[in-house]
Order: C-alpha cells, then structure tokens, then sequence
C-alpha cells in the first residue's frame, strides 16, 4: 500500500497526440491537454465516473500541460486545481483509488487567425471521462497519512486508451445525416461536420409522395432516441434506482414508456410527422445553442441554412415555416426559444421547457447588470454564498463558487467543457488571450459589466424582445409556450418570471403561454398530471395536440394538409 499526497503521473514511451478532427496521431509525439487527477473512496466503479456536482462526488485535481514529451513524468501536487478539496493537502487522510486521465487538446487554427488548444468532441459528446483517444490509468489504491506529508510519490502510468465510439447503427424508425458546414468550415479553419438522428413517420418507405411536418426536439448531444422503444420491455432486465427521481426499477419504466410511444407513433389516427434531434457538440461543450457566436462560429445559420434544409430533402418534409416547430428542455428549452425568437419566421411555435436563463438579469440567481459578485451577498457584516442548485425542498445541493471551483479544475480558459464555461463561450466576445472573455472571474467571482453588457445586446433574449417587439410580435404571435417548475433545481424559474412580466403586459399581445409546475424540480415540461419522472419521456407526444391545432389555424391557402395523415 502505497502513502502519498503528492503522485507522479508517466506518459507512455509511445502515447501519440491527437492530428486534425480527433484523430490520434499516427506516431508518438508531444502532446497537449488537461492531466486530470481522481481520488475516490468509493470502488463502486472507476473514479473517473464520479465527478460530479452532487454532494457524491469524488476528488479532482487538474493542470494543463503543454508540449509534454512521451516517456516524460509531471508531478501532480498543490499547484493543481482542486474539487471539491481546492488542494491536494487538504484531502483528509484514508484510503482512496487513485486514477489519472490526460484530456487530450488539439491545436485549432481559427479561420482570423487565432491559434487555440482546445478538447475536440470526438463522438463522445464532449465528456473527458469517455472521450476516444485520452489516455488514463488503472486505478490503484492507496493510504494518505493523517501528517499530510508523503512517505514517497505515488507513481501512476497512462497505460490505457479510451477507445472510439461504435457507431450506432440506423433502423426503420431511427435514421442519421451527416453534412459538412460550409460556413463552420470557414470559422473553425478546418472541416467541421453537423449530424441529425431523424425519428421518422410509421408508413414513411411505404409512402414516398408524402411531406411530412418537422418538430425539432432541440437537446444536448444525443444521437439515439432512447425514449423510442419497438420491441416489449425486456422483462428480465435488473431494476436500477434513480437517485433524481427516488424512484425502484426506473429503468423499467423507461423501457415500458419508451414502447408506448411506439405504440402510440404507429396507431392509425396519430399524425405523421419527423422528430429530429440535431448533433452540433464542439471543443467547448456537447452542444452549440443554436446561435451565431464569436467563439462558437454561425451555429445558428449553419443549422438553418444548411442542415435543417438537408434533412428535409432527405427525409421528405414540408420544408415551410407553417410545419416546423420546436420544443426541448434545459439548455433545448433556451434553444427553442432562441431559434423561434431570432428566426421568427421559420418556426410555428416553440415549447420552452424549464430553459437556461431567458433573461440576464436572473442567470439563476445572479443578477449580471447590478450584482458585484456571482458567488456571493455583501451583507454589513457578513458575505452570503449563493447556492446553485438546490432540491425541490430548497435544500442546496453545491454553491456557486463550489460549480465554478469543478469547472476550474476540470480546464482553464474555459475548457472544462461543463455548464459556466459554455454560457459563457456562445454569449461572450472573444477575449484578449484569444478564448472566450470572463464574465467572472473564477476564483474571485467578480462580475465584468463590460462583458455583461455585451451579452445583453446579444443573447438576452428577454431583451431582444422588449427591443424588438413591434417588429417581433407579428412573427412571434402564438407561438410562444414556456414551462418551468416553481422548485427549478438550478432557480431557472426565476429568468422567466421575468419573462412573463414582459409577455403579459406587451403591446400588441403575445398570446404567449407561460405555466409553472407546483412543487416540481428541472426539467417541469408542462404536463401537470404526471411527475417529471414520467412527462420528461413523453416529449414527442405531449405538444401533438396543441402543434396539431396550430396548424389547422395559420396553415396558408393550399398547403399540404393531407399527404401526411395517412
């Protein structure tokens, strides 16, 4: 048994770096990255499958390394940036499984000219702990002693490498596209690829002639529909238990509401339409936001001119603003309402579900134009850290410094590929080092105004509204639908609180619907007469009713109403 509290991590004679697209390099070579260590004393699995923002999580400690030879050794200690334990002497003596996991960066050499070290998505949907390529250990264990000084190093070896992603195959129901963008081509300096995994119709082989409605189902990188299940539940499968949802065997009822929906979707009087969710993960998170962005490149036109028109040549849809909609919740929800919002005319309507923060003024409970600091209340004699996230009972789960302490250590400038980090890559301008400028500072949390007030002019979509409206509100009209629970986990309901006060009182009228659910956590969808263990997996059915009577109501004269109700 090993005694430590400082570890020597090996880098293989023959580790290789990642080459252009994620690939790994075909010969050993320096190599860039994010040298995670993991301390766990849990051995239920593998430490690097247990960082997280629950009060479960295990240890992280992070550093960057630059040009680090093969056969070279790094010392991890109290210079890497730690969670929840800020620093490695600060772990309290015990037992614990060590593992150590290199998050590989690729050099990116931006279409104005910019040079950045960055973590491509390579399959995985941006997830160091899973991503093709990365090198990481085995885990071993090891004794910390109670003096917090190290009878010798712990040496640890890069000996294994995550490996790529199976493609998941396409069936009768679920099929994939992959394009190049043109346009994200031209930002990133180098290929970059948009996919889409289309649910289709029942009927759709056997009815060529027909066009169908399109509802885009905006989430985080999901290539699968898991929700969507043709064969009977498998009755021998082990239930699990959900710690969200406190709930026996909910795999079980996944598998039972995945095979009603497909007994639902091939039923004689439920409407043909496509379900696409888009893939747009991207070196800093699993997913784009579905806007232009400086950082990001034009993610929103990308998707709207290019990949959306793709999938519907391929997939036989309507191709006409009257028969698209979108819904989605969370980071989709803010999607959804994005896309309705800056592409009005595209759209016919959008089901806005528990979304990130529609209005600045409540980025969960940080006010960006008037608070001095994100992590904390001055008081006259105390300072009040603010929570993050928190229970349907309001107990806090992890405070506002503790979520931006894990994303510092998972990467700096940016790179954790976590929550803060994306806001702000897509909502900022492009900083003075290049990557995306602070909207805090990460260890300090103090508030640039500069910078917030360009994401008032840019990404408040609350704003946009209240700027815009005589011009919006002939597009918009209707088309809005927003749903969030009172107990929202990370205090999204407060952003739209803010957004109700300027729909119900805007003139001309939004005939906007906002509702909230009692009691209810993230992600409430609207549905009040289930828990959101059950209406989260009815997505794709629970807005037909209302999409089918929009439709009815504004479809022009002439349009194809008929082709895809078969």
């Amino acid at each position: 048994m090993l005694h430590a509290q400082s570890f020597r991590v090996h880098i293989p004679e023959e580790a290789r770096p990642l080459a252009s697209g994620g690939e790994r390099a075909s010969a050993p070579g320096p190599l860039d990255g994010r040298l995670l260590l993991l301390l766990s004393n849990d051995a239920s699995v593998e430490p690097r499958m247990q960082i997280d923002l629950s009060p479960r999580t295990q240890n992280v400690f992070g550093m960057t390394l630059e040009s680090a030879n093969p056969g070279s050794v790094v010392k991890v200690d109290d210079g890497a940036a730690g969670y929840p334990h800020p620093r490695l002497s600060e772990v309290p003596a015990g037992r614990y499984r060590v593992q150590a996991v290199l998050n590989l960066y690729e050099t990116f050499h931006m279409g104005d000219g910019r040079v950045l070290k960055l973590a491509p998505d390579r399959g995985e949907g941006q997830h160091w702990n899973i991503a093709p390529g990365n090198l990481y250990s085995k885990p071993l264990e090891i004794t910390i002693g109670s003096n917090g000084k190290p009878e010798r190093d712990a040496d640890i070896t890069l000996s294994e490498v995550i490996p790529p992603i199976v493609p998941v195959p396409d069936s009768e129901f679920v099929r994939r596209l992959r394009i190049q963008s043109a346009l994200l081509t031209k930002f990133w300096g180098r290929p970059v690829y948009l996919a889409a995994t289309v649910l289709l119709p029942a009927g759709f082989d056997q009815h060529p002639d027909a066009r169908f409605p399109l509802m885009l189902f905006e989430d985080h990188f999901d290539d699968e529909f898991t929700e969507f299940r043709s064969t009977p539940p498998d009755p021998n499968l082990k239930p699990d238990y959900s710690e969200r949802f406190h709930l026996e065997g909910y795999n079980r009822i996944q598998q039972q509401e995945a095979y009603k929906l497909y007994q639902t979707w091939i039923s004689k009087d439920f409407p043909r339409f496509m379900v696409v969710k888009i893939q747009t993960a991207n070196a800093f998170y699993d997913d784009s936001y579905a806007v232009d962005s400086a950082n990001l490149g034009p993610y929103g036109e990308a998707i709207e001119t290019e990949l959306v028109p793709a999938v519907e040549k391929k997939f036989h849809g309507i191709g006409q603003g009257w028969a698209r909609f979108l819904y989605g919740g969370s980071t989709g929800g803010w999607e959804a309402m994005a896309a309705q919002v800056f592409y009005p005319d595209h759209y016919n309507g959008a089901f806005i579900a528990c979304p990130d923060p529609v209005d600045f003024h409540a980025y969960t409970n940080i006010d960006l134009y008037k608070d001095a600091n994100a992590y904390f209340i001055n008081g006259a004699n105390k300072q009040v850290e603010q929570p993050a996230m928190r229970d349907y009972l309001g107990h806090m789960m992890i405070t506002q410094r503790g979520v931006n302490q894990y994303e510092a250590s998972l990467g700096d400038h940016g790179r954790s590929g976590e929550q803060y980090d994306i806001w702000q890559a897509v909502f900022s301008p492009v900083g003075a080092d290049g990557y995306p400028a602070q909207i805090f500072n990460k260890q300090t949390g103090m508030i640039d105004h500069t910078v917030a007030q360009y994401w008032h002019d840019h990404y408040d979509l609350t704003a946009k509204l209240q700027r815009e409206w005589p011009q919006l509100q002939p597009k918009l009209d209707g088309k809005l639908h927003v749903y969030v629970g009172y107990e929202d986990t990370y205090m999204l309901n407060n952003a739209v609180y803010l957004l109700q006060d300027f729909l119900d009182k805007a003139n001309p009228p939004a005939h906007a619907e906002v509702a909230y659910g009692p009691r209810a956590e993230h992600c409430w969808n609207g549905d009040p007469t289930l828990p959101n263990a059950y209406s989260r997996l009815h997505y794709e059915t629970m807005y037909v009713p209302k999409i089918m009577q929009r439709i009815q109501e504004t479809a022009p004269k002439g349009a194809d109403l008929k082709s895809w109700r078969y």
